[in-house]
């Protein structure tokens, strides 16, 4: 441990007195939740006070938010730090987490491991709300593998099923690697700096006396150990194969873990400058990006469906990251982490209710699609216009305007009620960019900008990403061609499981109740 680090490990920055104070409030609250689910474990505990428990969870959520307004926001407490990302984001996966867990209580009742899912469930959402308060390497490494662990524990639970017994085996073998990515690259880190805290060893003095290979490997690890969490390519398999798990385990998976990756790059991104690590993410994410949204528009299955975005949602996060737009990236984590838990835990509608039918229409008049993509042009030109200073800001307006296209023309569709669904969408994005602007005012000091990203760079990811969008317009209109038909099948080859995580039905069931047979 460095002179800082024994300084600062009992008493505070003279700036963060106050600040260890609610340290000690969020780690007393953590730690009576914990202790909590481990009660639950007991089989004396009435399955009752699971309602008692989730009603806990408030109490850490309360901390985060107290924290979030009134601590002190550039202070170090020992191993720990205060800043607004740490605490905003402490309280974002705290409140999904309980969100989810109250979604459990009549979700999974009745299952067999019904204590065991809270007890994890709670133990995995703590570690990654904790994760990001820390200023120590160690600190860093030890809680990057909790969620990991709890997530791969999550999907053990249903053993009995082979596919989850498969999945849970890649998950674990994947989890490993991204974790030992980021354990070679601190003790890189540690050996080249001298510093085990955080913000000594990223400071500009210490990354100044590292040579270009050095930041170089220590980039690429850092990417290999974002990008394995993200399910991005060729490390997607175990995403796609992560259907198999309940769905409130999907929720926390898709809304805040797979998130992780962006944040990790977001924390050491003083580290990156432009170096080729940038562009490798850069196509990494690029493919991630074309390949999952491709899947999501063969998969028949809804929950393979929304992997598969996650994916590509994934891929265009590391893009921002990648680009230095790393507050952009925050902003994308979160509000895709809100949007897909709703998506799951509302997953149930998707199925139709007797006597309703949706009526679309069969041909799209060509106002209508000229009428999206004139409007899709102006409000990626707005966008421009609007954000000169702002990083990334074409791959931005790019994502904007073709977004708003797309969005225009899948609600055309609907011969019902047309014009609300497009004032319904014109109300989103007027809400989504209330939301856009005021987490950006929030987080802007937090997270600076890396302002050494070349044209070259940005240009890649736009060019491959416009590329992808063309060829998909060209192949829409070519349904008949050997191309499309090739490219399809590749698609939902790619989007389906291994044949040793597939089962016709849960055979598990018909044993659990051959098993209720013989002993009744």
């Amino acid at each position: 441990m460095d002179e800082g680090d024994i300084a600062g490990f009992f008493v505070a920055e003279k700036r963060g007195g106050f600040g260890l104070v609610w340290f000690i409030l969020l780690f007393a609250a953590v730690g009576m939740v914990l202790i909590s689910s481990l009660l639950l474990l007991d089989r004396r505990v009435p399955l009752s006070y699971v309602r008692v428990h989730v009603g806990m969870m408030l109490l850490p959520i309360a901390v985060a938010l107290a924290g979030l307004i009134f601590a002190n926001h550039h202070a170090v407490v020992g191993l720990w730090r205060s800043d607004m990302l740490g605490w905003f984001m402490a309280l974002f996966i705290l409140t999904l987490g309980w969100i989810i867990e109250r979604f459990c209580l009549h979700y999974l009742h009745g299952d067999r491991a019904y204590r065991k899912y809270f007890t994890l469930l709670t133990f995995t959402v703590s570690a990654a709300a904790l994760t990001w308060l820390g200023n120590d390497i160690r600190l860093l490494i030890l809680f990057w593998g909790l969620p990991l662990l709890g997530l791969t524990q999550l999907t053990r639970l249903k053993k009995e099923w082979r596919p989850a017994r498969m999945t849970a085996a890649r998950m674990a073998a994947v989890f490993s690697l991204s974790w030992l990515a980021l354990f070679v690259a601190g003790l890189w880190l540690w050996s080249a700096t001298g510093h085990w805290r955080l913000s000594l060893a990223l400071s500009s003095e210490s990354i100044r006396h590292l040579e270009w290979w050095e930041k170089t490997g220590l980039n690429v690890l850092l990417v290999l150990a974002a990008i394995i969490p993200a399910g991005q390519w060729p490390f997607q398999r175990w995403l796609l194969e992560s259907a198999v798990t309940p769905t409130p385990i999907s929720a926390v998976m898709h809304a805040g873990l797979v998130n992780a990756g962006g944040l990790l790059l977001t924390r050491f991104s003083p580290l990156f400058n432009g170096d080729v690590s940038q562009m490798l993410l850069i196509v990494l994410a690029s493919i991630s990006v074309l390949i999952g949204t491709g899947i999501s528009f063969v998969q028949v299955d809804y929950k393979r469906q929304l992997v598969a975005s996650t994916m590509a949602q994934m891929g265009l996060m590391l893009i921002q990251c990648a680009l230095g737009a790393y507050v952009a990236a925050v902003i994308h984590l979160v509000l895709h982490g809100l949007f897909k838990a709703t998506l799951f835990l509302q997953s149930g509608s998707v199925v139709p209710h007797p006597n309703q039918t949706i009526r679309l229409s069969q041909r799209l008049s060509k106002t209508w699609r000229f009428a999206g993509a004139v409007g899709g042009l102006i409000v990626g030109v707005t966008f421009l216009l609007m954000s000169p200073e702002e990083n990334a800001k074409w791959l931005s307006a790019l994502i904007l305007g073709w977004s708003l296209a797309f969005a225009w023309e899948r609600l055309a569709a609907f011969e019902n009620g047309r014009m609300t669904s497009l004032l319904v969408l014109a109300g989103a994005a007027f809400a989504s960019g209330a939301v856009h602007g005021g987490l950006m005012m929030l987080l802007h000091k937090t997270v600076p900008p890396n302002s050494s990203i070349s044209v070259a760079t940005e240009a890649t990811a736009v060019l491959m990403l416009a590329a992808g969008g063309l060829a998909s317009i060209w192949l829409s209109t070519h349904r008949s061609s050997h191309v499309f038909a090739r490219l399809y099948m590749w698609l939902v080859h790619m989007g389906e499981p291994r044949l040793k995580s597939m089962e016709s039905h849960p055979r598990y069931l018909a044993d659990y109740l051959q098993k209720e047979v013989v002993n009744g």
